[in-house]
């Protein structure tokens, strides 16, 4: 599961969580302690026949559920079932069906089998059931929003904007929702699956297509086989109206399907997919474990993306065009993510939801893996950067552990922890063993668990076979321990001795151990140290020098996952940016230069940055930079227009001329003109408002020539203030998800803030159907991120009340309107969901 975080304006209102209460078992020791499920029942196959009742949004489901006893005989089957209706139980023997008891309640299927089977006697269960999602009581969470399993799109066809799907989603514990089964990670079977659709539709599912069969009434039967054991939460049907775009690993078809209108586009979407199939397969010395790989994408999925055995579904933001792609393909990452799930979480899988390291921290770390074999290891630096904040920001992180036993409930582990953290954890493991003990590491593991699941101590217990270290030490304070170290550090020199000391100190309550690289800057040159920090307050080092350092540059490796504490000079920083070769230390001197934009330094190493052979680095000093600032115009604007022009990143040519557009020059008006007719969706955005900022009358002319519907937050934001005051009708609906957090906007940036409430007003007195749906489905999502948090709720809630108060202002005025009748019942059921 790659999840994907709402807009980013929302974090100021998720970083208080409220508290839970649940009642689980307990260890004897802890209040909480999430054990793993009980194996009392062996899957062995799972055989479904199903069909689709489009108008009741229901699934019609014949199951053949074959088992065995664990390891002590057994006289009862019990399954997960969530909100069915079951019609027949019978034990199925070689097609001889004879009736079976049973009773069915809170969700739990309790069959009394025919006689007490012994361990590895097999038997086989049918199951006839009416499969009914809308009737699922279970809620979503921050990662995966809803829990329905089975999912209807559009299924009556009513909205003429969106094609009419079904897909399923069972992590953590769904796909019980579509059929029966026992819903536990650690569980596995074989699978076949039967599946009648309209034959103007294609199917997906895990395995292999066997056959396809049409039917009388215009339907077809596709019979999909998966021949190796996997876990139920990763069986996967999806149904629509695809383009398949073929592709091929060696001999393994790779598919992917896409919504027609994508498909010129595909393979610059997912293109890459059999090169990263041959990169792992390689690395891991384990050759891709299945015999297909398919992509599907989803309209309304509930997350980012998910690793369905052979079968991955990917949210439709994953459908980007030549102006998009041009820019950078953004789901890249996702495609790595899920799959190298394909080795660690499918092939071995958590054993519970505790473990879920075991799947998300690698999948998150295997994006750094790919990026720098890919792209190289700057590239790779910028993401692993980016993924460590994202863990920084929420403080509640801070206290849980990678491995959790005291969740409150098993999708709270979908979090910066387990993705973020864990992704960060194994950047530092790998380091320490060493490239080559890393990857042998992994190949024992995946060889010595496979078709099987895993634990931390097994991974553990895998590299110390390789290595011959004892690591307990690090996967007690970094897999089954919190937080992280917080550095200080002071120096001192001793001109007699020539001799430094560096007193590094650890500010957090529990002290780690861990290794530091520290550079010693001296006549401009840095000379590495690489030193062991000690579980102690103060470690104490002392160097040979022939004078006092320039600079002390810790974490200079920028391995580490650590806050440091630091002091220094825009002299040092631009002494840092010069010296530097790894990207963390050049992007940090970056941010020094940004605390004193004015100081000569500053300028200096903005200017340096502009020519860093990072494309990010030149971003973000583009970024800082103000060429309104005599300063900063004269160290840098040259090669700003430069940028402008032709830097090789359309992003840095973006950022170049926002940058530009601060001069307020009339003289670059020709320059946006000229570059709002590339076909870079980012370039076209920032010279539309460098247009608009010199000449506003251009506005109707050129916004709406913008295609902003899966543009970036950074281009909306770019262009929000020209779309709400010229109130460009066409580009309602890309702003809506925008506008939708007004009252946190205004937290950040009280200016864009106002805008976007005026975003919103004018979108609820408007009769706009899919700008209200944007709204409201965003809002919906991000109730389960904001947690426990009241004030938020309130906030929004009062929010969409004034809302629905607008929209029936509105409707007053055209009572007949059926469009506007469905934006009131879109408010009315995001109030509701707020109110609960």
């Amino acid at each position: 599961m790659k999840k994907i975080f709402l807009n980013t304006f929302l974090f100021s209102a998720i970083l208080c969580s409220g508290t839970f209460s649940a009642q689980t078992e307990t260890s004897g020791r802890e209040p909480v302690y999430r054990a793993t499920h009980t194996q009392t029942t062996e899957l062995k196959h799972t055989k479904l026949k199903v069909k689709f009742d489009y108008e009741k949004e229901q699934m019609i489901g014949e199951a053949w559920i074959s088992a065995t006893p664990y390891f002590y005989p057994s006289d009862s089957l019990v399954l997960n079932a969530k909100a069915m209706l079951i019609h027949e139980v019978a034990v199925d023997k070689n097609g001889s069906r004879s009736p079976l008891k049973y009773s069915y309640q809170n969700d739990i299927l309790h069959i009394n089998l025919d006689k007490t089977y012994q361990k590895n006697q097999e038997y086989t269960v049918f199951i006839k059931y009416t499969a009914r999602p809308n009737e699922v009581k279970q809620k979503g969470s921050a990662a995966i929003t809803d829990a329905k399993g089975l999912y209807f799109i559009n299924a009556q066809g009513k909205d003429p904007d969106k094609p009419t799907q079904i897909w399923t989603q069972g992590e953590t514990e769904s796909s019980s929702v579509w059929f029966p089964t026992i819903d536990k990670p650690n569980m596995k079977t074989t699978q076949e699956i039967y599946m009648t659709v309209p034959d103007k539709y294609v199917t997906l599912s895990n395995g292999y297509l066997k056959s396809s069969v049409k039917e009388s009434g215009g339907l077809r039967t596709d019979y999909w086989v998966m021949d190796k054991k996997h876990a139920p939460y990763l069986f996967f049907m999806g149904v629509g109206d695809y383009a398949i775009v073929k592709d091929k690993w060696r001999n393994i078809p790779v598919d992917y399907y896409v919504e027609k209108e994508y498909e010129p586009f595909a393979r610059q979407i997912f293109g890459n997919t059999p090169e990263m199939m041959e990169f792992f397969s390689k690395k891991l010395k384990y050759d891709y474990p299945w015999n297909k790989y398919a992509q599907i994408t989803a309209r309304d999925y509930v997350s980012g993306a998910m690793e369905n055995t052979t079968a991955v579904l990917h949210s439709d933001a994953a459908q980007q065009k030549p102006e998009d792609l041009i820019d950078e393909n953004r789901w890249e990452d996702v495609i790595t993510h899920e799959l190298f799930h394909h080795w660690f979480g499918d092939l071995v899988t958590t054993e519970s939801w505790s473990q879920l390291s075991m799947n998300e921290s690698f999948a998150n770390y295997s994006e750094y893996l790919w990026n720098e074999h890919k792209y190289g290891r700057d590239f790779a630096d910028y993401g692993l950067m980016i993924a460590i904040q994202g863990y920084l920001m929420d403080p509640a992180n801070i206290s849980k552990d990678l491995i959790r036993f005291n969740y409150h409930a098993r999708e709270d582990m979908f979090d910066a922890v387990s993705y973020n953290k864990g992704g960060a954890i194994l950047h530092m493991l790998r380091h320490y063993v060493g490239d080559e003990a890393f990857w042998e590491g992994m190949n024992h593991y995946l060889k010595t668990n496979e078709y099987g699941t895993g634990e931390a101590h097994q991974f553990r217990l895998s590299l110390e076979k390789i290595t011959g270290k004892d690591l307990n030490w690090f996967f007690n304070q970094w897999f089954f321990g919190s937080g992280h170290p917080k550095l200080s550090f002071t120096s001192s020199f001793d001109p007699v001795k020539k001799e430094l000391t560096v007193s590094v100190n650890q500010t957090q309550s529990e002290y780690f151990q861990f290794p530091l690289a520290i550079d010693i800057f001296e006549n401009g040159k840095a000379v590495r140290k690489n030193v062991w920090i000690n579980a102690r307050s103060k470690n104490d080092f002392r160097f040979p020098v022939s004078k006092n350092a320039d600079l002390i540059n810790l974490n200079a490796d920028g391995i580490l996952l650590a806050e440091i504490s630091e002091n220094k000079t825009p002299e040092q920083y631009l002494l840092q940016y010069n010296g530097s070769e790894n990207f963390l230390s050049r992007y940090r001197a970056l941010e020094g230069a940004e605390k004193t934009p004015d100081h000569d330094a500053a300028a200096k190493t903005l200017a340096a940055a502009l020519k860093d052979k990072n494309f990010r680095i030149r971003m973000k000093a583009l970024n800082v930079l103000d060429l309104s600032k005599a300063s900063h115009a004269k160290a840098t604007l040259s090669e700003v227009e430069k940028l402008a022009e032709s830097d090789p990143k359309t992003l840095v040519q973006s950022a170049a001329i926002a940058a530009l557009r601060k001069t307020g020059n009339q003289k670059y008006l020709a320059l946006y003109e000229k570059k709002f007719n590339t076909p870079s969706s980012a370039v076209k955005a920032t010279s539309l408002a460098g247009i608009i900022s010199l000449d506003p009358a251009k506005i109707k002319d050129f916004a709406a020539q913008v295609d902003l519907e899966k543009a970036s937050e950074e281009v909306i934001a770019t262009l929000l203030p020209a779309i709400v005051q010229n109130k460009i009708e066409k580009q309602m609906h890309a702003i809506g998800s925008t506008v939708a957090f007004y009252p946190f906007i205004k937290f950040q940036d009280p200016q864009l803030g106002a805008t976007a409430e005026e975003g919103f007003h004018w979108i609820m007195d408007s009769d706009n159907t899919k700008a209200t749906e944007s709204v409201t489905k965003i809002l919906i999502q991000a109730k389960r991120q904001l947690g426990e948090n009241p004030q938020a709720r309130m906030m929004i809630l009062n929010m969409l009340k004034d809302g629905l108060s607008r929209k029936m202002q509105t409707l007053k005025s055209n009572p007949g309107s059926t469009s506007l009748h469905q934006q009131v019942e879109l408010i009315n059921k995001a109030i509701a969901a707020y109110q609960q």
